[in-house]
């Protein structure tokens, strides 16, 4: 028999009886049975209004009837016959009330997440009231219900929930409120992180030092440092006490913001607290101490982390050797490493980065090419940046053979050719004057649908200077502004150095107006190419107005500028300002070139 023609028996052998009468007689059944498909034809009769005053008798045992409950959502054929909001409303507090939140919490998903019940919060409220439990359970239904809407990013409703509380004098938990923390700053959304902060502190709510030190967190990540700090120094007050996590989370916003004056003052807060310095503390003063170039203090935070018998980790050796790296001492990078490998730590991949990089840089191509193949043999993975790091280096040795090679061993590895691998290769092709390669591999970047940066866009407009058509090189830097790519400086100095190559110099000055007006401010490459512009065309008084600028610009000339300054001078016979000049590029601590010292032999016979 169909269940249709079943149910239509039932109808006729039991006539439609009132609601309560239905109720109480599947109640009984429910106190009574063993098994929930035992539940009599009666069924047929359901309704939302039945099925909420089965669920909400207290008779009937709290796991009859989640049974109940389970049964009429699992049924396809009762579809007219689910639970409405107001019979799951009823069951989640009597599952509360018996401690299965599990379960509960299970019921206040499908609430929040089900398209036909999902209400708004005062709806859901007004029911909940209606229902005669303690002042107690209610608020844990209410807290529960908090964190489902977080989980199902109903944001709007959780803030909802919370006031509603509040309003209601039921207790706020701390923890429930740490997941809306930390819902807020998986996203990013550190403003409604930092405002709902402030209504936990404004409620009275418990506030942890893990809460306190989420919103620091979040406040240096948006550059709020001094907000930050302020905000730890008045929850001091409130008697929330500050741990290692709380002011390493300050002292690494104060290292990268290269403020060490703040820096030593989080330190000797901590000693007056209390608070050591662990391994994660040491490791961001090194970090910050090493960009700033101070050798001394890196090591003596190196030695003291061994006098205190702090165990350094791969972190903090990896830190020390990409400052040593930085500071240009692989000598003493290497020797660190070997330490690090003989206490058995094992070196990642940022730590074979930085000697990588710092092998390249000093043009030994030949020993990175053995850490890279150390590093692969010992299973870690070479990560892109090593590999564009490589590539630069062959690039700036003019070995394209190499660079080409290293670029199918990335993409065999998955890594696609990025913007940077495409940046490194141009230039490098560039500086071998293979202009025509050079704008084919950038062209072919955009045809493998990586869009190009504003380092991209100005090495194609440098190579169209260089070639003398300005037309492509402003119809690209046209094409880059309209792709919402900003020209910097740099861009501007390379049609600004074309110009001036070729004599043009309105052009030139011109453009610099342009810059300027864009809020770009001409820098040492500017003046050069604008004094050598100058001295090509014949003008020297114009390229000396220029150069004897640049000291009132804050700019201090470079070699290339002295050297285009005294060329002119001399090509005009004038020996006595040309000598001057080059004096004075002798005490700046500058070393000519022979494009120099042919100048100024020339002007001896002028």
């Amino acid at each position: 028999m169909s269940t249709q023609k079943f149910y239509q028996t039932v109808k006729q052998l039991f006539p439609k009886k009132p609601n309560e009468e239905i109720a109480k007689l599947i109640s009984n059944t429910l106190i009574n049975l063993r098994s929930i498909t035992e539940i009599p034809p009666l069924i047929s009769q359901l309704n939302p209004q039945v099925i909420h005053l089965v669920l909400s008798n207290p008779s009937v045992p709290t796991q009859s009837c989640l049974s109940f409950f389970k049964f009429l959502q699992k049924d396809q054929s009762l579809t007219h016959q689910r639970p409405n909001l107001e019979a799951h409303i009823a069951l989640v507090l009597r599952l509360l009330e018996s401690r299965k939140f599990a379960e509960a919490k299970n019921i206040l998903h499908v609430i929040a997440a089900a398209d036909g019940l999902r209400k708004p919060f005062s709806e859901i409220a007004s029911l909940v009231g209606e229902n005669h439990v303690e002042h107690k359970v209610i608020g844990k239904m209410l807290d529960m219900l908090f964190r489902v809407y977080v989980d199902n990013i109903r944001f709007e409703e959780a803030r909802e929930v919370f006031e509603y509380m509040r309003n209601g004098g039921f207790e706020l938990d701390d923890r429930s409120c740490m997941v809306y923390l930390l819902a807020m700053k998986r996203r990013k959304r550190y403003d409604s992180l930092f405002e709902f902060f402030e209504k936990m502190v404004e409620y009275d709510v418990k506030i942890t030092v893990y809460t306190m030190t989420m919103v620091i967190d979040g406040l240096c990540k948006v550059g709020e440092v001094n907000k930050a700090r302020n905000l730890m120094d008045e929850m001091i007050s409130k008697g929330v006490k500050p741990n290692e996590y709380t002011y390493n989370t300050l002292l690494d916003a104060y290292v990268k913001k290269s403020d060490f004056v703040a820096v030593k003052e989080i330190l000797r807060t901590m000693k007056k607290d209390g608070v050591d310095l662990d391994v994660t503390s040491y490791t961001l003063l090194i970090d910050g101490y090493s960009n700033l170039g101070n050798i001394e203090d890196v090591e003596r935070l190196f030695r003291k982390i061994k006098e205190k018998g702090i165990e350094p980790d791969v972190h903090l050796y990896t830190s020390m050797i990409s400052g040593y790296c930085k500071l240009g001492d692989a000598k003493k990078a290497f020797l660190v490493f070997d330490e690090m490998v003989e206490r058995g730590l094992v070196p990642n991949a940022h730590t074979y980065g930085a000697l990588i990089n710092s092998l390249c840089k000093a043009g030994q191509m030949q020993a990175a090419e053995v850490l890279l193949n150390e590093m692969q043999s010992k299973g870690i993975d070479v990560n892109r940046v090593i590999f564009n790091t490589m590539m630069d280096g062959y690039c700036k040795q003019g070995n394209m053979d190499e660079v080409w090679r290293l670029q199918r061993v990335m993409e065999g590895k998955g890594h696609e050719a990025d913007v940077y691998v495409y940046n490194i290769i141009a230039t490098g092709l560039c500086k071998l004057d293979r202009h025509d390669e050079a704008k084919t591999w950038l062209f072919s970047m955009v045809d493998r649908g990586v869009a190009p940066n504003e380092i991209a866009y100005t090495t194609l407009i440098d190579i169209y200077c260089k070639e003398g058509n300005f037309v492509e090189a402003k119809r690209a830097l046209r094409e880059m502004e309209s792709k919402g790519v900003k020209p910097n400086t740099a861009t501007y100095n390379a049609v600004i150095d074309g110009y001036g190559k070729k004599g043009l110099m309105k052009e030139a000055y011109k453009l610099r107006n342009l810059m300027e007006s864009k809020g770009l401010k001409p820098d040492v490459y500017t003046y050069t190419s604008l004094v050598h512009g100058e001295c090509i065309s014949g003008k020297v008084d114009d390229a000396l107005k220029l150069f004897n600028e640049m000291p009132i610009e804050g700019l201090a000339p470079n070699v290339v500028t002295y050297t285009a300054i005294i060329s002119g001078l001399s090509k005009e016979g004038r020996s006595d300002e040309a000598f001057r000049l080059y004096d004075e590029m002798i005490e700046a601590g500058l070393t000519p070139d022979a494009t120099a010292y042919s100048a100024l032999v020339g002007s001896l016979h002028s």
